[in-house]
């Protein structure tokens, strides 16, 4: 029978063929086929045949042939066919489908969804034909019957597609049903119903099957619904990692970890490349990509933000396009994020409301972290991100030429906290993948010398982190480096021994890291220091400083360095015991023409030899006890010994003439005399001061010894004095450089604790010859108070151990304890009661130190401030160590914070004409930076705040910078309990009562809550203060609505979703509101006070003008959501009536105030004034006013968009409200005239300008009830 079909098929005409077709039963055709087709025999021939006898035109041809097509379909389906032939049967019914009618069409796409949906498919090969029926359907004219109604092919094709994506797809066709949908021709709506079916079936796939079907998905993007299908794989991937996440950290007794890490990363960073190959062929996808992102944040910075989606960010980097803009988009998510978490830090209020969630800058680092597992399409974005980072971000150069630098005082700033997150990601980058390592170590070093003229520490900060993380690195790159020391001779001496400093670790060759390599490119390194190093004093001082370092760790080198030393000093000492003065001054000083400079820093030489000759005695001689070279080992050191010995006689009995600096010496700065006589005085300053503790150190408590010392520091004095006299405040460069002391802090520490708390009975004598000098006691705590500052300011101190973190801080502990001891034993007020001498008392220094210190502290040892507060208590004894391990730092603040309390209560008891501003400054400092340290939860917070409110509550004090700090420290504890809103209403009140109204009618009721706030204080300290602290909360109230706004038109994607999703917003709602109506009751007092002319005025209208902003965001958010949420509550109405009824009409008489004092400023006062005051005066009137149309714009805009709201929540809302003034902006010629015509005018006018608007003739006084 197959033969003669063939035969016949092979004749030009087919009526012979048609005819035996249809002498053929129902089932013969089919099980003829069937049987040819599993034999492997040739089945394409026959299908050929059929169709050519099966002509659609005809009804009978046209059934047969959707009888074999079902037919074939099973076939293919069954899996008993061969791969060819199921291919070719495939192939043939795709070349033929077009020829179907319409009502056929539609019966076989409803046989393939039946068995998609009831799962009846074995292999899923026949839906390769699916595609073929809906696009040949889609291009079917006539009208269809379809269900119960009648559809066009196009609709017929939509509704088939619609029922296909509704019903249930079998796991392992959906990569198949999702990728046939790439040849059917789709709408954008058809599209999405696909790309919502493909995407919901992720959670029920195997994960290894998802990056087939993504890839899939991308290449149906092309087809539109791009948004949907990034947001689908973002939102997927991001919820598996967080999920991920919270298996790992969380409860460890989890029987089953849904995905191993490293799967999903492996899968994640496949899906990643995905994605950039289909940007690389789509440049809209990756429009798109960035939109959605961009458009995600603009209410929260993590929204839609993950660690998936910053990889894939990052990944896309790569594409050039896209570069700027995505490292743009990132850079700016961190700071924003920063910026946030600032906010949410400084604000009890804003914590309470809005969950903790993690931050951009942690999801970066996770990228970092998770790019081990073979994301090398990260790694080049991530570089770059980090040094975009460092580079935007990095320390300042500001106007008088210092650095801010990035220090962790300024942590809090989102700047600093962007620039060391830049430092992070490429310092974990580095330790990560070891094929980066050398670009980061090159961009590095570049940044180094070519940025010399920029502030560049934390470059040099990373450069020492790298290092010292990977010791070798710098072999590998060993000509960028060698090629960067050559350029020393041109870089700033910081930035020099900063890059030293962080080499060290690498060229120390006595190192466990040891090689002939390292040595060789040593040798280079020093090479290149030695052609660097040009007779400076700069560079010798370093040298001197650096030395120390050099013997205590290369012990075997103590000869050489000794012999070297005293070779250098005897150049300038005078060997003769008789002559006056022991050292050639003259020799240090290079004169080059009319240029004086210092040649040879001789008291840093001394400086240096004393310290080295200290550890020598201490370190090398017990060792060498016994050996036969004793003696002559014994000759430098004894030479040094006698030199110093010899040094200090002949100094204490030389004169100031004897170096010719006595007081009629030139110390001008404009003469070369004058110039060299300074450098003289401070040369010997620095000797006087080395010599003091050299013979601390060998004294022994010998009272001839302090006797020395006492004759060293009064010539030390009297050269101070007489530079202080004399040269003022003009001090050149040279002389700041070398003004630093030259004690070493451990030596400070140690006569500290001498001079103050020495009681062992045998030293008392001797002491007792420093002790007598008040002086002497003084200059002690004040060197003190120059290495902390020191500290401070540079993050380390001059002289040995001085770059030693952990010696630092146990000095700083020992101070501590001594200048805490000392003020709180001799108050100031005892001290000063019997003083004669000018100056800062010592127990006032003391504070200063102890301020300064506690500054200092959490600066630089944040971790260490349990031990710190430890070594403070003075009854701490070792063995007690155990039982207070368990107190906690606030209990430790605590107690010394009630110290502090005390003394500023006594103060406070003192009159005001006794009162000492400059303590009570202080000791609010003090305690400011103490209150940092409690816990805001804990009582000990809750009672600092209460104490400090009650002092403000019931002191009043005129010192207005006394007032200003407490009034802050008042406030910086509030915002960390709640939000100040009352309490700013309450000091507006106070502020009200003490300057009157303005209108003079009106006799206000004082309120008297705060007895700080008093007529010398109102204005301007306390006003701009709450002023301050009001824009902080307007600040964080626009912040909250900005995310609401930002929750809203994400959830706007479907009615249902966006009406539900209001309701966790009430808390939020409600906190606004309750803030702005506080906030308002605050401006309406202030409005109404008759503020002085100045800085008050400027400030309270800008803040208005914020205020009126932050009612028109809300007013626009409840636009937003007024319709979903059925209208507005009902206190956003009240609000709405507070604002119509309390402030806007009193900002308009507020406004005409100003106005009026500032024409009063213009038509009185002396006519014969100064041009330059005029000027003035008129300068400040325009600084005044220049807010003033900002503020009525900003009134005029928040009543534009009430109109609206009222007209969309159906509530009239403008009822509360009264029409704005007209205002007139138009200059009147004739009134202008006649003004010029009278300022022209040589006539007296009486009085000037009041403070209450300046009027010629004031009204009787009217007392009314407020």
């Amino acid at each position: 029978m197959d033969q003669k079909i063939l035969s016949l098929a092979a004749e030009k005409t087919a009526d012979k063929l048609q005819e035996f077709l249809q002498t053929l039963r129902e089932g013969d055709l089919t099980n003829l086929l069937q049987n040819q087709a599993v034999k492997g025999k040739v089945a394409g021939a026959l299908l050929r045949a059929i169709f050519k006898g099966s002509p659609c035109s005809e009804e009978a041809g046209t059934l047969r042939r959707r009888k074999i097509y079902t037919c074939c379909i099973q076939l293919v389906e069954s899996g008993d066919l061969q791969k060819e032939i199921a291919s070719e049967i495939i192939g043939l019914l795709m070349l033929e489908a077009h020829h179907f009618p319409g009502p056929l069409l539609v019966e076989l796409a409803n046989e393939f969804i039946s068995a998609v949906r009831e799962g009846s498919l074995v292999n899923g090969k026949s839906l390769e034909l699916l595609p073929i029926i809906l696009t040949a359907l889609a291009t079917k004219k006539e009208n269809l019957a379809y269900g119960k109604g009648v559809l066009s092919g196009e609709e017929c094709k939509k509704q088939l597609i619609n029922t296909l994506c509704s019903g249930r797809w079998d796991q392992q066709y959906v990569i198949q049903l999702t990728s046939m949908f790439k040849d059917v021709p789709l709408t954008a709506e058809e599209v999405e119903f696909v790309v919502e079916k493909a995407l919901s079936m992720f959670s029920k796939m195997n994960l290894q099957e998802i990056p087939p079907l993504v890839y899939q998905l991308l290449v149906l993007s092309s087809k539109g619904s791009r948004k949907s299908v990034l947001e689908g794989i973002i939102a997927f991937f991001s919820a598996l990692d967080k999920q991920h996440n919270e298996e790992q950290s969380g409860d460890e007794l989890l029987d089953v970890v849904t995905v191993p890490s490293g799967e999903l990363r492996h899968v994640e960073g496949t899906i990643i490349l995905h994605i950039v190959f289909a940007i690389k062929l789509d440049y809209e996808l990756g429009r798109e990509l960035v939109k959605h992102l961009k458009v995600g944040q603009q209410g929260d910075s993590n929204n839609n933000l993950s660690p998936f989606s910053i990889a894939l960010l990052l990944s896309v980097t790569r594409i050039q396009r896209f570069q700027d803009q995505v490292l743009d988009l990132l850079k700016t998510s961190v700071v924003k994020s920063f910026k946030d978490l600032q906010l949410l830090q400084g604000s009890k209020f804003l914590q309470n409301l809005v969950p903790h969630r993690s931050y951009v800058s942690t999801m970066i680092l996770e990228v970092v972290k998770n790019s081990v597992h073979s994301w090398d399409h990260v790694t080049q974005g991530l570089v770059e991100l980090g040094f975009i980072l460092m580079d935007s971000y990095g320390p300042k150069k500001v106007l008088d030429g210092k650095t801010i630098e990035t220090s962790p005082s300024l942590s809090r700033m989102p700047n600093q906290h962007a620039c060391k997150l830049g430092a992070n990601i490429l310092l974990e980058t580095f330790k990560i993948h070891e094929m980066i390592r050398q670009e980061i170590l090159e961009q590095v070093l570049n940044r180094v010398v070519t940025r010399a003229s920029s502030p560049i520490s934390h470059f040099l900060d990373l450069l020492s982190n790298i290092v010292m993380y990977a010791p070798l690195v710098l072999q590998s790159c060993s000509s960028k480096v060698t090629e960067a020391f050559d350029y020393l001779s041109f870089l700033p001496l910081r930035t020099v021994q900063r890059l030293l400093k962080a080499v060290q670790v690498h060229v120390d060759v006595h190192s466990h890291y040891n090689s002939v390599a390292n040595e060789t490119f040593c040798l280079e390194i020093m090479d290149s220091l030695r052609r660097c190093l040009s007779q400076q004093a700069d560079v010798r001082l370093m040298l001197y400083e650096g030395f120390y370092d050099v013997l205590r760790r290369n012990s075997q080198l103590a000869n050489s360095v000794m012999q070297t030393l005293l070779s250098q000093l005897k150049q300038f000492y005078e060997p003769k015991p008789d002559l006056l003065p022991p050292l050639k001054l003259e020799a240090c000083i290079l004169t080059q023409g009319d240029k004086i400079s210092l040649q040879e820093p001789l008291d840093y030489l001394l400086c240096c030899i004393q310290h080295c000759l200290a550890w020598y005695k201490n370190t090398v001689i017990p060792l060498q006890q016994g050996e036969e070279e004793e003696e002559e080992e014994e000759a430098f050191y004894k030479d040094l010994d006698d030199i110093l010995e010899s040094i200090t006689n002949r100094m204490i009995k030389s004169e100031l003439e004897d170096f010719e600096l006595d007081k009629s010496a030139d110390f001008s700065q404009s003469t070369s005399i004058g110039i060299k006589n300074n450098i003289c005085a401070f040369l010997v300053m620095g000797v006087c001061e080395v010599l003091i503790e050299y013979n601390f150190s060998i004294s022994s408590f010998s009272k001839n010894r302090f006797e020395d010392i006492l004759s060293l520091f009064m010539c030390y004095k009297k050269l101070s004095d007489i530079l202080n006299e004399k040269a003022g405040k003009a001090k050149t460069k040279t002389a700041n450089k070398t003004n630093d002391s030259l004690l070493s802090m451990k030596f400070v520490s140690s006569l500290l604790t001498a001079l103050f708390r020495d009681s062992i009975q045998s030293h008392q004598e001797s002491l007792s010859v420093l002790r007598s000098s008040n002086e002497f006691m003084r200059y002690a705590v004040n060197v003190a108070l120059q290495k902390v500052q020191q500290l401070k300011e540079t993050g380390h101190v001059s002289g040995p151990d001085g770059q030693n973190p952990d010696k630092i801080f146990q000095n700083l502990c020992d101070i501590t304890r001594v200048l805490l001891w000392r003020y709180t034993s001799i108050p100031t007020s005892v001290e000063e009661s019997g003083k004669k001498e000018k100056g800062k008392s010592i127990s006032l220094l003391c504070l200063e130190g102890l301020q300064k210190i506690f500054s200092a502290v959490q600066q630089f040892y944040q971790p260490k401030i349990q031990q710190f507060l430890r070594a403070l208590d003075v009854t701490d004894k070792e063995g007690e160590e155990r039982e207070d391990a368990d107190v906690s730092v606030t209990q430790r603040t605590a107690f010394q914070i009630r110290q502090f309390q005390r003394s500023l209560l006594n103060l406070l008891s003192s009159q005001e004409e006794d009162f000492n501003s400059k303590e009570a400054l202080l000791l609010v400092t003090v305690l400011t930076s103490l209150s940092k340290l409690l816990e805001p939860s804990s009582p000990q917070f809750v009672q600092m705040l209460s104490w400090t409110s009650k002092i403000c509550k019931e002191n009043s004090r005129e010192d207005a910078l006394f007032c200003k700090s407490l009034m802050n420290l008042l406030f910086s504890l509030h915002v960390s309990y709640k939000s100040p809103v009352i309490l700013l209403r309450d000091l507006s009140q106070d502020i009200h009562g003490h300057l009157g109204d303005i209108d003079q009618d009106v006799e206000v009721e004082k309120t008297n809550h705060f007895a700080i706030v008093n007529l010398r204080t109102a204005a301007p300290t306390v006003c701009l203060l709450v002023l301050s602290q009001a824009e902080k909360v307007l600040e964080e109230v626009d912040w909250l609505i900005t995310k609401l706004k930002g929750q809203v038109s994400q959830e706007t994607l479907s009615e249902e979703a966006s009406s539900q999703a209001t309701l966790p917003n009430q808390p939020v709602e409600k906190a606004i509101i309750m803030q702005l109506g506080t906030l308002l009751t605050f401006f309406h007092e202030l409005v109404q006070t008759a503020l002085p002319s100045g800085s008050c005025v400027d400030t309270l209208l800008k803040d208005l003008c914020k205020m009126y902003t932050t009612l028109t965001a809300l007013v626009r958010y409840y636009l937003q959501v007024c319709q979903s949420s059925g209208g507005i509550p009902k206190n956003m109405e009240k609000l709405v009536k507070l604002s119509g009824s309390h402030l806007t009409p009193l900002c308009y008489s507020f406004i005409s105030y100003v106005q009026n004092k500032s024409k009063s400023l213009n038509y009185t006062g002396e006519k014969k004034e100064k041009p330059a005051a005029v000027a003035t005066a008129m300068a400040r009137v325009l600084r005044e006013t220049k807010p003033i149309p900002n503020l009525i714009f900003a009134i005029e805009q928040y009543e534009k968009f009430l109109i609206h709201l009222s007209k969309k929540s159906k509530v009239n809302l403008m009822q509360h409200m009264k029409l704005s003034t007209s205002r007139d902006f138009k200059i009147k010629g004739n009134i202008l005239d006649m003004v010029l015509r009278e300022d022209g005018e040589d006539e007296n006018e009486e009085g000037t300008a009041s403070e209450h608007g300046g009027q010629n003739k004031e009204p009787a006084k009217k007392k009314r009830k407020k």
